[in-house]
């Protein structure tokens, strides 16, 4: 029941990173701070189709 999901930049709009969730679990959006090599600073990454 996991599925793939990208998470996506929310200063510079790309799509850097890939994870995987269980859809059952965890039904609303995951928002991360992670690592934009475009921006070179950590920033928020939500999660997107």
């Amino acid at each position: 029941m996991r599925e793939i999901i990208t998470f996506e930049c929310t200063e510079c709009k790309r799509r850097n990173y890939t994870s995987t969730k269980n859809k059952k679990t965890t039904t609303d959006r995951i928002e991360l701070k992670k690592y934009c090599k475009f921006c070179r600073r950590h920033t928020n990454h939500k999660e997107t189709k």
